[in-house]
């Protein structure tokens, strides 16, 4: 069956909830908060969040923020005295998640280099993240440096407050984040 990429609608909630569950541990997110998170992806029109289908099942997701639709990540921490840009001028990527037979194949960059594109008609100057330290063989970080993204700040225990069972550690979540910035302007040019 072919695969496609194309704007994430409020109908892909239950796919991608599903999806979730089994990528990073059930309830990371509900689903008013997924009905919440494709509302705010969108901004002046633009949806800047992504899924990957196969038929009408959701192989991966690139959830992203504009500018002026977030003011934290998942959890609590931003260092925006560190970044090159304002938050009124910076998105965030809030997730991406790949089912495990599609990993290793592009689809989180092209989905992520699908939320660019409509970052960019927005005139964002910047994408902020928090990366997951202890995914495995740190692919997270690795994954966003190949992108561009500079390394800003660490965060141990950053999703400790989020009520869920995390896959790797269980409950309360004792992961790290690496919370890491990426200048479209310099992207752009191929810097």
């Amino acid at each position: 069956m072919d695969l496609m990429i194309r704007a994430f609608k409020v109908s892909d909630v239950p796919g991608v909830k599903e999806l979730t569950d089994q990528e990073i541990g059930q309830d990371y997110y509900g689903f008013d908060e997924l009905i919440a998170i494709q509302k705010r992806s969108v901004k002046n029109g633009v949806n800047c969040s992504f899924v990957l289908l196969e038929g009408d099942k959701v192989r991966a997701i690139r959830l992203t923020f504009p500018p002026g639709c977030w003011f934290k990540g998942k959890g609590q921490q931003l260092s925006e005295d560190l970044w090159p840009h304002e938050l009124k001028d910076t998105a965030y990527f809030q997730s991406l998640f790949v089912h495990k037979d599609y990993q290793g194949q592009g689809w989180g960059k092209k989905l992520s280099l699908a939320s660019m594109a409509e970052l960019r008609k927005l005139g964002t100057k910047g994408i902020v993240c928090h990366s997951w330290k202890e995914s495995p063989s740190n692919s997270s970080s690795l994954y966003l440096k190949s992108m561009g993204f500079k390394f800003i700040k660490e965060y141990p225990r950053y999703w400790y407050d989020v009520d869920y069972r995390c896959p790797r550690c269980g409950k309360p979540c004792s992961c790290t984040a690496q919370e890491m910035h990426l200048d479209l302007n310099l992207q752009a040019r191929g810097n």
